[in-house]
């Protein structure tokens, strides 16, 4: 019986060793080094206050104030408004963006960059800190929310935007130009029908995390459910706090489930 061939081991390279060790002993350095110099007080985390105030309020949460279910209510149409408004507007803003980023939409590369310094500068800010720029700019209203998830949202969408754009198959735009297409022609013929799925499947997503934001950014008085979770913190009344949560909460899986089921048929 002839004997089986097997192949022989590969020898462990001890440069790949090494690499793993360093990458391991400099992850473990920066632990330390973040933990020991953040100053975490344990004493204080673990006192007995500490542990009286959880049980003070924590079981508040779970006996949510329903005489306060409408002004809630209100207050959540309110926040998904300013992220409809916002998230509409940055997928329309964005378009132009992603097409000056895309590099086979656009054949210069000092404009690609242009587009791309936008939208990274753009990203760099995130939602709260827009909104506290917008609500001294233009009062404290619903408006500054809107401005603030408008302008957050574009950077991120004309980014997944340009990178769709890149992804499209240029055949299809040649077979048109050869056939004596027009600009127009080949925008509506030959790029949006390949692109429009995912950049409708990107704006729903994006419209997901803006009901995120947009209900925090009344804590800055832009608007929204934040401003009640402000009131209700400030008067120490956590029962109200706890309906806020479980309005929030509810709300935010319902679009998840909702948005979830369109995204699935677009793409």
């Amino acid at each position: 019986m002839a004997k089986e061939l097997t192949l022989p081991e590969k020898p462990k390279s001890k440069i790949k060793l090494i690499k793993r060790i360093t990458i391991l002993v400099a992850l473990v350095l920066i632990y330390t080094w973040t933990f020991t110099s953040i100053n975490i007080r344990w004493d204080v985390i673990f006192s007995e206050r500490t542990l009286d105030n959880f049980d003070r309020i924590i079981p508040k949460f779970f006996q949510p104030a329903i005489d306060q279910t409408g002004s809630i209510m209100e207050m959540m149409f309110e926040t998904l408004f300013i992220a409809y408004t916002g998230s509409l507007a940055a997928a329309i803003i964005a378009v132009p963006l992603a097409f000056l980023c895309a590099s086979n939409m656009v054949k210069n590369k000092f404009l690609n960059n242009i587009g791309m310094w936008i939208l990274g500068g753009v990203r760099a800010f995130p939602e709260i800190v827009l909104a506290i720029i917008f609500v001294a700019a233009v009062g404290p209203n619903p408006f500054a929310g809107v401005l603030a998830i408008a302008i957050g949202s574009t950077g991120m969408l004309g980014k997944l935007y340009s990178e769709v754009l890149e992804s499209i198959d240029m055949n299809v735009v040649e077979a048109l130009e050869a056939s004596g297409a027009n600009k127009l022609q080949i925008l509506f013929y030959g790029i949006l029908p390949q692109v429009l799925p995912e950049f409708l499947s990107y704006a729903i997503y994006r419209f997901e995390i803006d009901v995120r934001a947009s209900s925090v950014l009344g804590i800055v008085g832009a608007g929204g459910i934040g401003t009640l979770i402000t009131f209700a913190y400030m008067n120490r009344n956590w029962e109200e706090v706890g309906m806020i949560l479980l309005v929030i909460i509810i709300t935010v899986t319902i679009i998840d489930q909702i948005s979830g089921f369109i995204r699935k048929r677009l793409v």
